[in-house]
């Protein structure tokens, strides 16, 4: 296997690895945080047994979370030299501004909501747990903020002496308009992930009939926020598909396989295309329909693979612009798949909920496995269609991949490495899955017992 492949697959494999724990974080933050503002309005003791329920949970995602995420920005230095030499100007800076600001504003913080309750005021411990939440979603916008320029490229000059890209307009970086439809996909996508694990574990635990209460209370809790952040999902990766359009076409054309240029296009329901991945063979397709997911509009153009391919060569010379199509077009599906399950799957428990033995129902035995792998699945998919299908570009239009790897690596250097990595990140999530299982079949009970009792001091105080 050669440099560039084992480069990739390393540092796709981490990303892989690292966004395993990352939306979740993302969104379970938020649900810890209305948690325990609720008890500190009404001090029911449900409410407190819930953020200290669910907020194990995170802190076990969390950890994980932020140990797979150091190593990948060491990949910038060690894997990828010449791209960090040629865009670091400008892709560095929101990473540090991630690292100092964010980071460490949620690290602190979280200390504060573990060790503080009891021991500092009340209104302060609350806060602390929503400056977690808030940092959490912070750091991950600094983060997409440096995707969405790799995507979109804006703000810089070439400096012809020194070889590299300089940044010019820091405003027009983070104003990106493709960073920031990531943003609202992914926030919206951290949602949905928490909220369908709270549908999951509550839903083991109804089947069970234990703690009745508290997890009814998380069950639709979990339906209304998981129909809300689906279909705030979906908005957003509409409008994520439009700037592809107008930004990116060839990977809406691979998406699509649209080989040639279509006026009007069609969606493709199923296509089967031969060998070279250039041509079709067979293929189901709605008329209309993707010239009005693309342009709001059933009329317009939608360019092929074909033509866009020419168009490249001659923009950015001889080469191969088409990235893998077979991943694309699935991926996508996958992706768009699930999505549609999640929000049908969101509707028909925020309906069901409207009986009171709901938990005795047949189908809730299925929740926690479907529950639970549904937004996993159209996650990655997602992210594999938005890397993959950038393809040869590591920077759009700017750096290919072939052009950022470090110089100096041998294959039997990253061999040994992806090796090392895969072990370790295995191990790590093997862990993770192992804690997560056993606090989340434990129960709350269990979580509380583990946990110095303060609710005496609370009232105290109170007195």
């Amino acid at each position: 296997m050669d440099l560039i492949t084992l480069s990739r697959l390393q540092f796709g494999l981490t990303t892989v690895y690292h966004w395993l724990f990352v939306p979740l974080t993302l969104g379970l933050g938020w649900f810890v945080a209305y948690f325990q503002t609720r008890y500190y309005q009404t001090k029911d003791e449900t409410w407190r047994k819930m953020a200290k329920f669910w907020g194990k949970l995170f802190l076990i995602n969390f950890a994980i979370g932020v140990v797979t995420g150091i190593v990948q920005e060491f990949q910038f230095g060690m894997n990828w030299s010449e791209y960090s030499r040629y865009v670091g100007d400008i892709f560095g800076a929101p990473l540090a501004i991630e690292a100092l600001m964010a980071f460490f504003l949620e690290s602190t913080f979280l200390g504060v909501w573990i060790f503080g309750e009891g021991k500092i005021p009340e209104k302060a411990h609350l806060a602390s747990i929503w400056m977690v939440a808030i940092g959490s979603n912070l750091s991950a916008i600094w983060i997409l903020l440096a995707n969405g320029w790799m995507q979109n490229p804006v703000g810089y000059v070439i400096n012809e002496s020194a070889g590299r890209a300089e940044m010019v307009d820091f405003f027009a970086i983070v104003s990106n308009p493709k960073a920031w439809i990531f943003v609202w996909h992914t926030l919206a996508d951290g949602l949905a992930m928490a909220a369908f694990l709270i549908l999951a574990v509550s839903a083991y635990h109804l089947v069970r009939k234990q703690n009745l209460d508290f997890f009814k209370r998380s069950f639709q809790i979990g339906a209304v926020m998981g129909l809300i952040a689906s279909a705030l999902v979906f908005l957003g990766g509409h409008t994520m598909g439009q700037f592809m359009y107008e930004s990116q076409p060839m990977k809406m054309a691979a998406l699509e396989a649209v080989w040639e240029t279509e006026e009007p296009a069609s969606f493709s329901l199923l296509t089967i295309g031969d060998l070279t991945g250039r041509q079709e063979v067979w293929s189901i397709r709605i008329p209309y329909v993707m010239s009005f997911l693309a342009c709001n509009n059933f009329t317009c153009e939608v360019k092929g693979v074909n033509e866009l391919q020419a168009q490249y060569e001659q923009q950015y010379g001889h080469g191969n612009y088409v990235p893998l199509m077979v991943v694309t077009y699935w991926t996508f599906r996958i992706m768009m798949g699930f999505g549609f399950i999640m929000m049908g799957a969101a509707v028909w428990f925020l309906y069901a909920t409207r009986r009171p033995d709901y938990e005795n129902a047949k189908w809730m035995k299925l929740v926690p496995f479907g529950a639970l792998f549904l937004p996993y699945l159209a996650n990655a998919s997602g992210w594999i269609l938005t890397e993959m299908g950038r393809q040869p570009w590591i920077v759009f239009g700017l750096l290919k991949v072939q052009d950022a790897v470090s110089p100096n690596l041998t294959p039997v250097d990253l061999l040994i490495s992806l090796i090392g990595y895969t072990v370790v990140y295995s191990s790590l999530a093997v862990a993770m899955v192992y804690l997560m299982k056993k606090y989340a079949i434990a129960g709350p009970d269990a979580t509380m017992h583990e946990s110095v009792d303060v609710a005496p001091a609370l009232v105290g105080s109170q007195d």
